[in-house]
């Protein structure tokens, strides 16, 4: 048994308890706490809490507004005050990359999340239980997500008695159903069901699908062939529209079911703003465009963009985002590693959480005079930096979007004007 007070946390938001011979990362715990570990286990070469009591609380918590927070994975920091919250992530970051920078609230911190992914399992429906890829927590509710969090579950957990489908059962690696994705459009009240599921659906069942999430715009079945546990699939439309639509500021933007889009609608304008703000000249490379999330938008501003995307499907979505909002952008498939970066003002990078990696060098060859890159991983950012763009570029400015409340993750957007 361990015994002692949490002083400090971990990159990943792990309160870290002292022990004679190796620190405790202790899950949902936060600065000031006292806590009494039982267990432990030990997971990526460091000791991980498996059972604790949290004996005294710290003046930083406040009460988490989810029922199911401290065993769900979702929400790490429910239980910390949002002030702190902010407070800490800057820390962290500054910690990880050596640079300090302002960063911005969430305008809601409840309700803000547009998609949510409920695994459908025979150990529950719902989120995965944190430290435990086999746990599931049976929901009842999400407030991150959304009010109608049980009107969805609910609908789930009836479509599935009266149709007979099995759940995923997470050790055999077998059953029909396994997951299901719902998007809100936040700002325009819209709702996208997609369900993965690993069977052909018989008319019947369609028909029940269809009268259970009957209030959904927009109604698909995924077809899931292989056995990995994510919830991906061949999407086919079933009822309603072929997309639903969100809306930031004055760009509306279309959703597919296997489309990317930030997962905060209501910041999403500040991270918007603040790639606009750092933006210069007129041209505009967008590297890993996605489906226009960010060139769509500086182009309605005045830019000129031109976008590079690896996934076509992504490539036809951003230019389709283009066409309805009327605006100057271009995109096309391509590999960010191979793409001439040529007469461009400014390079807008939003790479995968592995970085830039080669494309790195890429830029510092090249004779762009800005660079605006948004990271949701500092230690990526950092490695990016210190290996090759330093060579090339100084960091200029600096700006973190709390685009994830509750949990230790935080979106920077970073300046990087060319040394000369």
């Amino acid at each position: 048994m361990i015994v002692g007070r949490v002083e400090g946390l971990s990159d990943d938001g792990l309160g870290i308890v002292r022990a004679k011979k190796k620190p405790v990362f202790v899950p949902f715990t936060y600065p000031g706490d006292y806590v009494e570990v039982h267990g432990t286990r030990r997971r990526f070469g460091r000791l991980l809490a498996r059972d604790f009591v949290l004996l005294e609380h710290s003046p930083l918590r406040q009460r988490p507004r989810c029922r199911h927070f401290g065993k769900c994975g979702g929400c790490l920091w429910q239980g910390l005050k949002y002030k702190v919250q902010l407070e800490l992530k800057g820390e962290l970051f500054e910690r990880i990359t050596g640079i300090n920078a302002p960063i911005k609230g969430s305008p809601k911190i409840w309700g803000f999340r547009n998609v949510s992914n409920f695994i459908v399992s025979n150990e529950g429906v719902g989120l995965k239980e944190y430290g435990n890829p086999l746990g599931v927590v049976d929901l009842r509710e999400c407030p991150v997500f959304s009010k109608r969090t049980p009107e969805y579950l609910r609908a789930l957990r009836d479509f599935l008695v009266e149709t007979g489908l099995n759940p995923w059962n997470l050790r055999q690696r077998k059953g029909d159903v396994h997951y299901l994705r719902v998007r809100e459009g936040k700002f325009t009240g819209e709702i996208m069901v997609n369900l993965i599921a690993h069977v052909e659906p018989s008319g019947d069942v369609l028909k029940a699908f269809k009268d259970y999430f009957s209030f959904a715009t927009s109604i698909y079945w995924s077809m899931k062939a292989d056995e990995r546990d994510d919830p991906r699939g061949e999407a086919e439309l079933i009822s309603g529209e072929p997309f639903i639509r969100e809306r930031i500021g004055d760009v509306v933007y279309l959703i597919h079911p296997n489309s990317f889009f930030q997962t905060n609608s209501y910041a999403l304008q500040l991270l918007l703003r603040a790639v606009e703000g750092f933006a210069d000249g007129e041209k505009v490379l967008d590297l890993y465009s996605g489906v226009g999330t960010f060139g769509v938008y500086l182009a309605r501003r005045g830019f000129t963009v031109e976008g590079v995307e690896i996934n076509p499907f992504a490539v036809e979505m951003a230019n389709q985002n283009a066409r309805i909002n009327g605006v100057s952008a271009t995109f096309k498939v391509g590999r960010a590693e191979e793409t001439p970066i040529g007469d461009y003002d400014t390079v807008i990078v939003d790479p995968p959480r592995k970085g830039l990696k080669e494309v790195s060098e890429l830029l510092v060859k090249s004779e762009v005079e800005k660079i605006v890159y948004v990271s949701c991983n500092p230690k990526a950012f950092k490695l990016d930096y210190e290996r090759h763009l330093k060579k090339a570029y100084r960091v200029e400015n600096a700006v973190l979007i709390d685009m994830f409340p509750h949990t230790p993750h935080v979106e920077a957007v970073v300046e990087l004007v060319r040394k000369r």
